[in-house]
């Protein structure tokens, strides 16, 4: 008799929880959309590159919660993702940027089925951002601008900075986004910005940062 109870009891746990997420993802705050959500769920998944994330930071000077950002973004903690135009990983990463990173840093016997390595995907994605960090550190607000040129190259950034009709100096974050004609990328840049300050807020790495960003 408590066996049956603690069976249906149980039952009905699973339903409530079907329930739940079916009536979260009805009313649009699905599990893509829902961060709160998703690390109930896939808490373990979601924590376990931490480390990696924290050395390959501490390695290129950037904010490991802008590392985590991204990889939210790119591929939801999954290192066996593919992306339609031939990316990898965790960071999604291209070969292109891959081989510019071999030379970079003078890496030797890298194959590109190795950028399903966490350890080596974080270390490139991060690497590549670190670079696009340096390239519009003059700017009021850099992270927008790497962020733009991660999703869709350096030379579409420099082509919205051209469109703007304003001078190089003049040209500001606000002005990206205004001048910026991919929807997607906009919507990549916000989504990962709101993440880098969920993270930071919370204090998601206790290891001093630098100043949030706008």
């Amino acid at each position: 008799m408590i066996r049956s109870r603690l069976f249906w009891m149980a039952i009905s746990l699973v339903v409530l929880i079907v329930a739940f997420v079916g009536g979260v993802v009805a009313f649009g705050f699905g599990p893509l959309r829902n961060y709160d959500v998703q690390e109930i769920i896939f808490r373990e998944r979601f924590q376990r590159y931490d480390a990696l994330i924290l050395n390959a930071a501490q390695r290129h000077g950037v904010s490991p919660s802008l590392i985590k950002s991204v990889i939210w973004r790119e591929s939801r903690f999954q290192p066996e993702m593919r992306g339609t135009s031939g990316e990898r990983g965790l960071m999604q990463v291209t070969e292109i940027a891959a081989k510019d990173w071999v030379v970079s840093e003078k890496i030797e016997g890298f194959s590109a089925p190795d950028l399903f390595d966490p350890k080596t995907n974080i270390d490139v994605g991060t690497w590549y951002l670190a670079r696009a960090l340096k390239h519009w550190a003059h700017k009021d607000n850099p992270m927008p601008f790497a962020l733009a040129e991660y999703n869709a190259g350096r030379t579409r950034v420099k082509r919205w900075e051209r469109d703007s009709n304003k001078l190089k100096d003049a040209f500001k974050a606000d002005d990206l986004r205004a001048v910026m004609d991919f929807p997607g990328t906009r919507q990549y840049i916000e989504s990962i910005m709101h993440r880098y300050h969920q993270y930071r807020e919370r204090s998601e790495f206790e290891e001093r940062e630098p100043a949030l960003a706008k």
